[in-house]
């Protein structure tokens, strides 16, 4: 079984040519702290188990709405962009996750780092967006179900569509510059199974009030607006069911949120756990880094077999698929 190189306080630096920016040519890995090589190899199998279910369904779900002609509606083509950030999200961290646990291999180019965090980090605000995006269509289809087509029509999907990718990209953008502008002069161990803003940051050995400020900036304005926007969402949604006269059809109307609700709190739970942890300052923890692997590594395996499994129009095409292909 292969082991994880030792691990020193420094490995080789690459310094500007001012002199005055020293860079490393690469961060090392370290998975889950306190645990042995042993436990990491095996850890490897169910991570590559995950990484297959998520690819899988999500692929499932994005071909059946391609394919489906009558599931060209808002909430399966905002079902499509989820399922297609969660797996491009997936892909971004679960492989070189594998690498590190399966085969110990700890190094990661520094370029490289910065680059999987910019992704992570912009694919999390798309997916926001998206939650968001899905939460409106829910309000507008339960409180106002006869404007519904008129208000989210083809083109505005792809313009909502369009603004996700395009804020996500925007405001994460600046990430790797002011990294890049920072030296690191310390241990270059990357206290995580991946590359992220807050755990790069506190490598530096130069003052981070820039990385902090525009960090925690960009978590109000994105995520926070969203998470806001989301719950105001549900509580009309609420009032709107509850003021329905059948108890029938206020249930009926509820269980068409229960999929988003669950995707929503799979994806907002743990992210504010771990922002909050990592505003209260001090060493990476064991803590930290579970957060932080539930929160990249739960959404793209939970919500396909949610919406798998709560909405009728998905799972009976996956029946009809699966038992075509069987005979």
């Amino acid at each position: 079984m292969p082991q994880p190189p030792t691990l020193g306080p420094l490995v080789p630096v690459m310094a500007f040519s001012n002199g005055t920016l020293v860079h490393p040519a690469y961060f090392l890995l370290v998975g889950i702290p306190g645990v042995g090589p042993d436990v990491h190899f095996w850890l490897a199998f169910p991570l590559c188990f995950m990484y297959a279910l998520a690819t899988l369904g999500n692929l499932t779900i994005i071909l059946i709405i391609r394919m489906e002609r009558c599931l060209h509606q808002p909430m399966y083509l905002f079902l499509a962009m989820l399922s297609t950030i969660d797996l491009v999200l997936s892909s971004v961290t679960m492989p070189k996750m594998t690498i590190l646990f399966l085969m110990g291999i700890q190094e990661i180019e520094f370029s490289v780092c910065l680059a999987q965090m910019f992704l992570i980090h912009a694919l999390s605000a798309m997916e926001s967006a998206v939650l968001l995006a899905m939460a409106f269509d829910r309000f507008v289809a339960i409180c106002h179900p006869l404007q519904h087509a008129s208000v989210l029509t083809g083109p505005t999907v792809a313009k909502i569509g369009l603004a996700a990718l395009t804020r996500g990209f925007v405001f994460f953008f600046p990430l790797p510059f002011i990294l890049k502008r920072l030296s690191y002069c310390r241990t270059h161990t990357v206290t995580h199974s991946f590359c992220l803003h807050q755990d790069i940051m506190k490598l530096s050995c130069t003052d981070t009030t820039v990385n902090v400020i525009y960090g925690l900036f960009i978590i109000l304005s994105v995520m926070g607006v969203d998470s806001l926007f989301i719950g105001f969402s549900y509580i009309l949604i609420l009032r709107a069911v509850l003021e329905l006269s059948s108890q029938g059809a206020a249930l009926k109307a509820f269980n068409t949120c229960i999929s988003h609700l669950c995707a929503v709190l799979v994806f907002y739970v743990p992210l504010i756990g771990l922002s909050v942890v990592h505003r209260l300052g001090g060493p990476t923890t064991l803590l930290h880094v579970v957060m932080a692997n539930i929160y990249l590594l739960l959404p793209p395996v939970v919500n396909p077999i949610v919406y798998g499994a709560k909405t009728k129009e998905i799972r009976s095409r996956v029946i009809h698929m699966f038992s075509q292909g069987g005979r």
